[in-house]
């Protein structure tokens, strides 16, 4: 049911929000790998609030998409996320070794992801 799809993917986006969080004073790790981990947090909080609502949202890392999906469906998100589409990049820069976009550094990603799993949570909890 999409109530349990929902919850499954806030539990998936703590865990990236907490991945994000463990890796941002570790030197030897990149912002592109931390904020991969974000973009993943934000991605999965903006998915579990449209599947909270039965929305159905495509396979997709584009977070202005999510974003538009959300608005469509009349769920407000929040201006702390205003631009936490800048981690769009990461999904796939991350992941497959590109270069890194350097869009944000990893305390704004970080930023980015605890408000969307924290709005999500909101959303989808009660």
């Amino acid at each position: 049911d999409h109530r349990d799809l929902a919850r499954e993917l806030i539990g998936l986006a703590e865990d990236d929000r907490a991945a994000a969080a463990a890796l941002l004073d570790v030197v030897g790790v990149s912002d592109a790998i931390g904020a991969f981990h974000a973009q993943q947090a934000v991605e999965k909080s903006l998915k579990a609030v449209l599947a909270s609502r039965g929305v159905d949202f495509p396979f997709t890392h584009n977070l202005a998409a999510l974003f538009q999906l959300c608005e469509d469906g009349g769920v407000e998100v929040p201006a702390e996320l205003e631009e936490a589409d800048r981690l769009t990049p990461y999904a796939v820069a991350a992941r497959y070794g590109s270069r890194s976009p350097a869009t944000v550094d990893r305390a704004t990603a970080l930023r980015f992801a605890a408000a969307a799993v924290r709005w999500a949570v909101g959303l989808v909890e009660p």
